[in-house]
């Protein structure tokens, strides 16, 4: 078995984190947001996994254990919040949610 190199992965984690973050700017339903954060956390923990592995050191895969513990509940969260926000305004369009404007 051929092993990728590190410059191919870490092309493909800042294509993978550029396209979460044009979901992010671009997107207006609340629910895509959630989704294109997520992208690019696991974007950005496929990078210390490949730096993990190129320097042969573990620091780098506990943290992304650490990580992947934070986007479930970020994500759990996150979806607790669209689902109450979705009963009262009856919207997931970021456009239309102004419920923290004065």
């Amino acid at each position: 078995m051929i092993p990728v190199p590190v410059p191919v992965i870490l092309s493909f984690c800042a294509a993978i984190f550029f396209i979460g973050l044009a979901g992010v700017l671009i997107r207006r339903n609340i629910l895509v947001v959630i989704m294109s954060i997520e992208l690019m956390l696991n974007a950005v923990n496929l990078t210390l996994v490949t730096f993990s592995a190129a320097l042969d050191h573990p620091h780098g895969q506990m943290a992304v254990f650490f990580i992947i513990v934070v986007a479930a509940v970020e994500s759990a969260v996150g979806l607790g919040l669209v689902i109450a926000l979705f009963r009262t305004m009856r919207t997931v369009d970021t456009d239309q949610i102004q419920l923290l404007k004065g």
